[in-house]
């Protein structure tokens, strides 16, 4: 174990816990609508591709990181700052199609939003809390 500090330790499972939850959660509902011809998969309407294709396969990091940052290894405050800025990228991405009269949902705007912000917020507790503190494995 490392020498973070016990709230620290507490901190730390509550967003890795976030960070497989959100990561369970993503790839479930992306699945459905990728790889299936039912419900989900007609009502997510107009859903944008490269958008959904990101955030299914950003499920399986959503989830290493979540297992990374139990651990309080390194690697994971990486890995969710790098989530970040690429969830942050996608999104500025989906502006740009929406402004090139993209068809799409609000929903896809309104998940963004949310992705980006719990990414954000997940890396600078990361960084903020295990600075100096998290394992160099």
């Amino acid at each position: 174990m490392t020498d973070v500090k016990p709230k620290h330790t507490i901190v730390f499972r509550l967003i890795s816990l976030v960070a497989i939850l959100f990561g369970m959660l993503t790839l479930k509902s992306g699945g459905m609508v990728l790889f299936t011809d039912g419900e989900a998969h007609q009502a997510a309407g107009n859903y944008v591709p490269f958008v959904l294709w990101f955030n299914f396969m950003a499920g399986f990091a959503y989830i290493a990181t979540g297992i990374g940052l139990w651990q309080q290894r390194h690697w994971a405050r990486n890995l969710a700052a790098l989530i970040a800025v690429a969830t942050v990228a996608v999104f500025m991405l989906l502006g740009v199609y929406i402004l090139d009269d993209g068809a799409y949902e609000m929903r896809t705007a309104v998940a963004m939003t949310v992705r980006s912000s719990v990414w954000i917020t997940i890396a600078l507790l990361a960084f903020t809390l295990g600075r100096r503190r998290i394992q160099n494995a």
